[in-house]
């Protein structure tokens, strides 16, 4: 959920900084269907279905994150999206390294006022985690207490410059200088 709040608050912060939102129609997206799609896998393992067979949903997992790459690659030009493809791979290899899902720091869970319950986590605390730098341990505590990882930071940062690069005044100044 923490990741929803942080998605608005780069949008918000556009309009904030004297930019316009609505200039985010002018963007010509490729593949547009395959980000929901991955979005809507991630919910039905997670949250509708979590106590699905474990090897099935972490396939599902990874299958999400290939959506996820051919959405980036099909908007490869558009300002900010290497960023986020920066952050989703590093995101994808330590799922990769750990069988299907991302490590998490048990620490960090304990910090950020996290509790599993049964079922598939796409992130979670593993015995002997492989690549956990790249894991989910920056806690984020409060109401909406969750776990990110460096690539999930890297992705937010993505998510600012596309919409400040696409939505900020200096898109207008540059948009006004091509119509004169």
């Amino acid at each position: 959920m923490i990741l929803f709040l942080l998605a608005a608050f780069c949008l918000v912060s556009v309009p904030l900084t004297g930019g316009k939102l609505s200039r985010l129609a002018h963007l010509r997206l490729r593949w547009l269907w395959a980000a929901p799609a991955a979005l809507a896998l991630q919910v039905v393992i997670t949250t509708i279905v979590p106590e699905g067979h474990h090897t099935l949903h972490s396939a599902v997992h990874l299958l999400t994150y290939a959506l996820l790459a051919a959405f980036l690659l099909a908007n490869v030009h558009i300002p900010g999206v290497r960023v986020i493809a920066a952050g989703a791979a590093s995101n994808v290899i330590a799922i990769i390294a750990n069988g299907g899902v991302m490590p998490a720091s048990r620490a960090a869970e304990r910090i950020a006022g996290e509790v599993q319950d049964a079922g598939y986590h796409n992130a979670t605390p593993l015995a002997h985690p492989h690549l956990m730098w790249l894991g989910d341990l920056i806690p984020v505590p409060g109401p909406l207490p969750n776990v990110l990882s460096i690539g999930d930071c890297i992705i937010f940062a993505g998510m600012l410059i596309l919409l400040h690069r696409t939505c900020g005044r200096s898109a207008a100044e540059r948009e006004l200088a091509l119509e004169q």
